[in-house]
């Protein structure tokens, strides 16, 4: 176990389980994952080796003998006839037959029905009426010869989900914590391994779980398939219920008029609606404007009377064109059906509190997936349950202020957003205000990804400023990623997208203390300092030092890590930068300053001679030496036409990706790869200037 490991095992003993046993247990089993570390969590719970050994037998065995597997459901339906009674796993619905006024349940895997349930039972549990849950039965069987008698008895039912949650041990355990390490906690308990993850993405994969921890929250996310986007909502907690594209219905998500029955929205935290996009798709007008007004108001009416609900609506759906293809020919809404982008259908868009950039999201691959540990999920599903009733959407009232032309609903969009993360990083609501800010920010950007968006479909939207003031009386503008990347084609309206290629759209004003180029072209050659966000991308050496370092004949560099493939490959592809931008018959001397690798110098020594040797042959003279102090921290690049171009995080401004994949354009080409947050500054340092 790393640090992070052996602390969150000491604070939380026995709510926590390591996630790549998931893995270990489930074999074939369509099960929840909630529903195997509800198991996990009952024999696993621990840093013993030995006892998480034996634990998994355990799990193993009870899932073998009392999971019920589709083809093998005779077979348990034998068992239970021959023994008596036998225990299953298996999710159940429960309908009031109202002929013989009595519930009865419906066995999805196990394939019986009308087993009689008790009303004690569904009134202690009733989403059993509505979606069906998952639960740990004991079925006993009696034969009658009345044909109206059903042989199945229900003898015991426990939906699988924590039975009791300690909110104030929770929060003096959370202290213990600092925040990086908070955030690792949850990335990690969601099965997601945070070293792969930047704080941009980390906060990303986040914002997922606000739907959780705030009633009546409006999300969507739209993005390449292979992403993640509906898992979090299928398997992650016992209080949200995933809903595929062509089974919402006005009956099942609000209510059944023929019979009463309220839909999902009444029983469940979270409904996501899954497979939201498609252009071809027609929904039905009735759905969207009960949806409009639900979105809206918290509250539906089909004819019975106002009905009202605390459920979060969650809009997942796959994109089918980049970014830019988007903003040059239509919008980032541009795949949902047309009814959502009609004059009705924008109403349910501008109700969306947060859009999530699921275009940043990278396809899950296995590194991706955490083997350490976190929170037993359906006690993280509890925690963020019982945050629902609170409500920090203040906290930042008295370090900021948002601008005045902000309306209504953007406010309350930012808010319930910021609020959302205040709960799950901050519940005991001790951030920092730089922290308060970067949520603040991040809550702001979200909300006018959405309002930018319908500005392009709807011009009768009008313009909003996305800033706030601080107390010292400055004003921040929050901008999109996307509108960094795409600064010619992100303000054009729909029906301008397209039209004229060669009109370039005025950038944007920008705040006093942040400018930033188009990424499609290299910094004019002047002084300057550029921020660049994390996930960015279209930036590439060539962009950032080549304007910098034509006719150059002495470059020098400045950068202690210089060690690792990844950091040498970084290195490769700046002498190729210089080789791109020196003329063919001139030479240019190239001379690393670095630190030696304490533990593989000889293999970091016999890179430097390879990289030597290729890069003579083009007119490249490359030398280095090593800081025999081991101090230096600077990272800069100094050329002898008089440019110092200081760096933050020196080369290493990308995030991970496959080197060894030669047929990703991420290996190939620098622009296609996301950034690191980073820093640039350009100094003129020419004797006499």
């Amino acid at each position: 176990m790393n640090q992070l490991d052996q602390k969150i095992n000491t604070h939380f003993p026995g709510l926590v389980v390591r996630k790549d046993l998931v893995k270990a247990v489930k074999g074939n089993a369509i099960v929840p994952t909630y529903v195997l570390e509800y198991l996990l969590g009952q024999y696993c719970a621990t840093s013993d080796e030995a006892t998480i050994q034996t634990g998994i037998e355990t799990v193993k065995e009870i899932l073998a003998k009392h999971y019920v597997h589709r083809n093998e459901a005779s077979l348990v339906r034998s068992n239970i006839k021959e023994r008596g009674r036998y225990k299953v796993i298996d999710k159940i619905t429960v309908d009031l037959n109202e002929k013989t006024d009595a519930y009865e349940a419906s066995f999805e895997n196990l394939g019986i029905k009308k087993v009689l349930v008790d009303s004690a039972t569904i009134k202690q549990h009733p989403k059993l009426l509505v979606g069906g849950v998952w639960c740990i039965c004991d079925l006993e069987y009696s034969f009658s010869e009345d044909v109206n008698t059903v042989p199945w008895i229900l003898s015991s039912l426990k939906p699988i989900q924590l039975s009791h949650f300690d909110y104030e041990g929770y929060l003096v355990a959370r202290s213990q914590f600092t925040t990086e390490e908070w955030i690792d906690v949850l990335l990690q308990s969601i099965g997601l391994n945070p070293e792969a993850f930047g704080r941009r993405s980390k906060l990303t994969q986040l914002v997922r779980l606000v739907p959780f921890c705030e009633r009546n929250y409006n999300l969507i996310e739209l993005g390449p398939k292979g992403t993640g986007k509906s898992h979090i909502y299928s398997e992650f907690s016992p209080h949200a219920t995933l809903v595929s594209g062509g089974e919402a219905t006005l009956a099942k998500l609000f209510i059944n008029n023929t019979t009463g029955k309220i839909g999902l929205v009444g029983y469940w935290d979270v409904v996501a609606m899954d497979e939201f996009a498609g252009s071809n798709k027609k929904p039905d007008i009735k759905l969207i404007d009960t949806l409009k007004n639900y979105m809206a108001n918290k509250s539906f009416n089909r004819g019975t009377g106002p009905q009202g609900a605390e459920a979060s609506m969650v809009y997942i759906g796959n994109t089918s064109h980049n970014v830019p293809y988007m903003l040059k020919h239509d919008n980032l809404f541009m795949d949902l059906p047309e009814t959502y982008r009609n004059a009705d259908g924008q109403a349910i868009l501008d109700r969306l509190h947060w859009f999530v950039p699921g275009w940043e999201m990278e396809n899950l691959r296995s590194e991706m997936f955490s083997e350490g540990y976190g929170f037993v999920v359906d006690y993280l599903a509890e925690i963020l349950r019982s945050l629902r009733n609170q409500d920090l959407s203040d906290r930042y009232n008295h370090l900021f202020t948002l601008s005045s032309d902000i309306s209504t609903r953007d406010r309350d969009g930012i808010n319930k957003t910021f609020s959302g993360l205040m709960k799950i990083l901050f519940p005991n609501g001790e951030a920092t205000p730089e922290e308060v800010e970067e949520l603040l920010r991040f809550s702001i950007e979200g909300r006018r990804r959405v309002k930018d968006q319908l500005m392009r479909i709807d011009q009768t939207y009008g313009k909003v400023r996305f800033a706030y003031q601080t107390k010292d009386g400055r004003w921040r503008e929050v901008n999109t990623l996307e509108e960094e990347e795409n600064p010619n084609y992100y303000h054009r309206t729909s029906d301008e997208a397209g039209v004229d290629e060669s009109v370039s759209v005025a950038h944007p004003t920008r705040s006093p203390d942040r400018t930033k180029p188009p990424v499609q072209e290299g910094p004019e050659l002047r002084e300057q300092h550029l921020t660049f966000q994390e996930n960015q991308k279209g930036v590439s050496y060539d962009m950032l030092f080549g304007t910098y370092l034509k006719g150059a004949h002495a470059v020098t560099v400045t950068d202690p890590y210089i060690r690792m493939f990844y950091q040498l490959r970084n290195f490769m592809e700046f002498l190729e930068t210089i080789v791109k931008h020196k003329a063919p018959e001139d030479e240019v001397d190239v001379h690393l300053l670095t630190i030696e690798d304490e533990f593989k110098a000889e293999l970091q020594q016999e890179n430097f001679e390879k990289m030597k040797e290729a890069a003579a042959a083009l007119g490249v003279n490359f030398t280095w030496e090593f800081d025999g102090a081991g101090a230096i921290h600077a990272r800069h690049i100094v050329t002898d036409t008089g440019w110092k171009i200081s760096l933050d995080r020196g080369l290493d401004i990308f995030q991970y990706y496959e080197m060894n994949d030669a047929f990703t354009f991420a290996n190939r080409l620098q622009q296609y790869r996301p950034c690191k947050a980073f820093e640039v500054t350009y100094l003129n340092v020419t004797p006499g200037d």
